[in-house]
């Protein structure tokens, strides 16, 4: 893919990593993207803004910390979010003063646990979902950081094999562990997402691995059947660190779903000869689940 030229104004790609990782997970798509502007910034208590302890308990907390990064880009965004990072993302396309602003979307396994609300079968993996969370906090405000940690991976291993870290790295994910029951519940206090899904009109990629936690599986799928025109890929053989893992595989998608926006953009600007409908409609904004935030028994999904 070369650079993001031509008659319309130029856009950044921004792209939001998981928790316990840092903006550094996207190198290789850096590389892939040539002389794009690239941003990966660390989300709250993570890599270089792992310092302090007053982090945001919610999604719209966590966009206000970034926005030194966002102001940085170019008008118009092409937007990137894994996992935690996914649902920062899913807020920022849907619900902020730079929705607007957004040219592509690309969500790679989201944490957005409340769409799975509805229906009974999905309540099951909201429940097993609310119950992990429950398990690593406790963990962390019993001090036992080591254990969080290795519920945490252990969870999110899904079906596919353990993941083995080096020393060094989980001895980060351990000093680093304590911004994991903010970001549980900023996850979980996140309501209205069909509604704000419903009424997304940017192109949207969501991307999901087959070993993943079905949890997540069963959110891109449920996101796939609401977001207008929203294309979907899914990687039997990957788990959920898939775009660290199968960069390979997914970073080519992420490149030609950002390249598709563009064209889409340049032939919208062409066609436009006046104000349009579309730039009268707003997303309807997702709120806040509070008097939901209820840590439930486990549903054991079969």
């Amino acid at each position: 893919m070369t650079g993001l030229d031509g008659t319309h104004a130029a856009a950044s790609v921004v792209a939001l990593h998981c928790s316990l990782g840092s903006g550094r997970q996207w190198t290789k798509l850096a590389g892939a993207l040539g002389g794009t502007p690239f941003m990966a910034p660390d989300i709250s208590g993570y890599g270089v803004a792992a310092c302090g302890r007053d982090w945001p308990r919610t999604l719209d907390g966590e966009i206000a910390r970034l926005e030194p990064w966002l102001a940085k880009a170019n008008a118009p965004i092409h937007l990137i979010g894994h996992s935690y990072g996914g649902a920062i993302a899913f807020r920022l396309a849907t619900a902020s003063p730079y929705a607007q602003r957004i040219r592509s979307l690309t969500l790679i396994e989201p944490i957005l646990p409340t769409l799975l609300r509805d229906g009974s079968a999905d309540v099951r993996l909201y429940d097993r979902f609310a119950r992990i969370a429950q398990v690593v906090s406790q963990d962390i405000f019993d001090g036992a950081a080591l254990e969080a940690v290795e519920a945490f991976t252990a969870f999110w291993a899904g079906s596919g094999p353990r993941e083995q870290f080096s020393p060094s790295g989980r001895l980060r994910m351990i000093e680093q562990a304590d911004k994991l029951p903010y970001d549980f519940n900023a996850a979980l206090d996140l309501d209205g997402v069909a509604a704000a899904a419903r009424a997304l009109r940017v192109p949207t990629l969501l991307v999901s691995g087959g070993l993943s936690p079905y949890v997540t599986q069963r959110i891109v799928a449920k996101l796939a059947a609401i977001i207008d025109g929203a294309e979907m890929r899914h990687l039997p053989a990957a788990g959920h660190m898939l775009p660290v893992t199968h960069a390979e595989r997914v970073n080519p998608e992420i490149l030609r779903h950002i390249w598709r926006a563009e064209e889409l953009a340049k032939l919208e600007l062409a066609a436009c000869a006046g104000p349009t409908e579309a730039a009268a409609t707003t997303a309807q904004p997702a709120g806040s689940a509070r008097p939901h935030l209820i840590f439930r028994r486990p549903s054991f999904w079969e």
